[in-house]
């Protein structure tokens, strides 16, 4: 029987709890990768929490879950770094949208308000939930009256007593705010899990999600953002529900890609072209780029048809043999070469 957690609001309620503890049990440590870097260390704990889980039939019902959570120092530091490079880039954002915020006038209070909202994101035309265009900062806008000067109604030169003619109207002031983000916010990871404590502890629930190397786990390291595999255009669940399942199964068909080229050319000590020369631990990527150059052309001359097969060598043949492809595919007569001198089987 599957069942699918909503677990998105528990982690991050779990995240927050974990970031209250004056100090967590120590799971997992590990050497610096150089001398002179500090040792990495994950520290964490096991909660239950009661979350909903939709069944196979549909049906939605409340159930325990096991969620470890952990700090990790290294991905803390890592995280630091990337947030203060980013601080940087937000802030000079920031400073262009108060300088354009501040030349803008208004001549009546309801365009002012309707401005404000539009920074704010509660403008006409939005709906749901309320962006948040700051990551870094909070920024908070009023309104003030102003004067500026206008051009005479009247042709001619004014007299020296005569005062410059202005006009009353509204400006927006902004007030800008640096959020804090203290380092022990960073590094937070909440895993959750089926096992219960007694099948397996925190340490070792921990030390699995590090040994998942060729598993989908990997692949989602550039969607981690859940806009990644939520886009606003799908809208529905369901929809959204089968972007998530394609994409899993697309994940998995890479892992297998991966892990059957490797073993095989592990088992039979050869190797393949790679990025950086030949390699026995190429990734799917590697093996899947190394068929770009083979190429099929069927051609018809009167009533005669034939087809020949361009590009193909032998790794291409080993990596049919670790797959379980049918080397008959690639190996179509072809009587000469292509252009860089590859001679086909």
């Amino acid at each position: 029987m599957t069942l699918v957690p909503r677990t998105c609001a528990v982690r991050q309620e779990l995240e927050a709890w974990g970031q209250q503890q004056p100090a967590l049990p120590l799971l997992v440590e590990k050497p610096g990768r150089t001398k002179a870097e500090a040792p990495r260390r994950w520290h964490g704990q096991s909660v239950m929490r009661q979350v909903e889980v939709e069944y196979s039939e549909k049906r939605v019902a409340p159930a325990a879950l096991r969620f470890v959570v952990v700090h990790s120092s290294q991905l803390a530091q890592q995280q630091a770094q990337s947030s203060a490079a980013a601080q940087v880039k937000a802030a000079e954002t920031v400073a262009d949208h108060v300088r354009q915020v501040h030349t803008r006038w208004f001549a009546c209070l309801p365009d002012a308000e309707a401005a404000i909202a539009e920074y704010e994101g509660r403008g006409q035309g939005h709906r749901g939930r309320r962006p948040r265009p700051w990551r870094y900062h909070t920024v908070r806008y009023g309104i003030v009256t102003a004067l500026r000067r206008t051009r005479r109604a009247r042709r001619g030169r004014p007299a020296k007593t005569d005062p410059s003619p202005t006009e009353s109207g509204y400006r927006v002031v902004v007030e800008v705010e640096v959020l804090s983000n203290p380092e022990e916010d960073n590094g937070w990871t909440v895993l959750a899990t089926t096992v219960r404590p007694e099948g397996g502890t925190d340490t070792e629930i921990l030390q699995a999600y590090h040994d998942q190397n060729t598993t989908v786990e990997p692949g989602f390291r550039w969607i981690k953002n859940p806009a990644a595999i939520a886009p606003v255009w799908l809208e529905k669940p369901e929809r959204i529900a089968a972007l998530a399942m394609l994409t899993v199964v697309g994940l998995l068909v890479y892992s297998i890609i991966q892990r059957q080229v490797r073993l095989s050319l592990h088992t039979h000590d050869q190797q393949v072209p790679g990025n950086n020369g030949t390699t026995a631990t190429p990734t799917a990527a590697v093996v899947l780029a190394l068929f770009a150059q083979v190429a099929l052309v069927q051609f018809q001359r009167g009533d005669q048809e034939g087809e020949q097969v361009y590009g193909v060598q032998p790794h291409h043949l080993l990596c049919c043999d670790a797959l379980g492809l049918d080397r008959s595919w690639y190996e179509a007569p072809s009587a000469q070469k292509n252009g860089r001198g590859i001679q086909p089987p």
